[in-house]
């Protein structure tokens, strides 16, 4: 039964491409909690059509935005606040996509211009939004933004590629635009490290079968779902975390804090008798 957590809250949600995206989870349970957003992704993905169901479901609009162009961030912005009636109190960040994980080049053999286009997409985009919000004066103190990331931000991950260089400069973001944005307006920005999620980005990762199976066994809570993953971005947008800001906080079942597990220890174990 949903709570009302954001009752009467305005909000941005970026990235929802299908039912199995974060975002969309996000949006779902938003609405569920009383929020009023507007949804948001390039113009390539709203050609797929899905995202439109979501605004309908939830009673809203879709606005074209490339998440790299500032020209097209400030009008994403202004016509948001336009829409909503007032000043956002939250914005969930769920942008990334790596040209060079998607055509099969390994870390150590990157095509440089895409991996440009990888940080542009994945990391930049957030401090553009950011700095949209600022100079607009578009987010309620006490306002919160919320950015999705990855544990390849801090250790290496084989597959992940130069996704994982773009992770760790977006957690630099947050941490570097949470100080100044805390300090103007009282709004948080904190990112969200999940588990390995079944999501059409994720899945397209090499390995990424083999790595759900490995984190799901190491963690003693196993993975967290999309949906669990939703419920907790709800909760940094409500008023319930006023005072968590510049966090990069660990949404994986525990996985983070874990070095091996017992049923690790029996596989290897088994391999060295075999």
């Amino acid at each position: 039964m949903a709570n009302q957590l954001l009752a009467d809250k305005r909000g941005l949600i970026t990235g929802a491409l299908d039912e199995h995206s974060i975002a969309w989870k996000v949006a779902e349970e938003a609405h569920r909690q009383g929020a009023k957003f507007v949804l948001t992704n390039a113009p390539v993905a709203l050609r797929m059509g899905e995202i439109n169901k979501l605004a309908e479901k939830c009673g809203t609009i879709v606005i074209a935005a490339d998440a790299t162009s500032v020209e097209d961030l400030e009008k994403l912005v202004a016509q948001s606040v336009e829409h909503l009636g007032g000043k956002l109190d939250f914005v969930l960040h769920s942008v990334g996509m790596s040209p060079n994980v998607r055509k099969g080049k390994t870390y150590t053999d990157v095509n440089y211009e895409w991996m440009n286009k990888t940080f542009d997409i994945s990391a930049f985009s957030l401090h553009k939004l950011l700095q949209t919000c600022m100079k607009q004066d578009a987010i309620n103190d006490w306002g919160s933004v919320v950015a999705l990331t990855y544990i390849a931000a801090q250790r290496a991950f084989p597959g992940y590629g130069d996704m994982a260089d773009a992770k760790a400069t977006l957690e630099s973001i947050v941490r570097s635009f949470g100080y100044y944005y805390g300090n103007a307006k009282k709004v948080r920005v904190n990112s969200v490290s999940q588990s390995p999620t079944v999501t059409t980005a994720g899945s397209g990762i090499k390995g990424f079968d083999s790595l759900y199976k490995y984190a799901e066994d190491i963690s003693p809570l196993g993975n967290a779902s999309a949906d669990d993953c939703a419920n907790y971005c709800i909760s940094l947008f409500s008023d319930l975390t006023k005072y968590v800001t510049m966090q990069n906080l660990f949404h994986d079942g525990g996985f983070s804090n874990m070095g091996v597990s017992e049923m690790a220890m029996q596989i290897f174990a088994k391999k060295e008798g075999e």
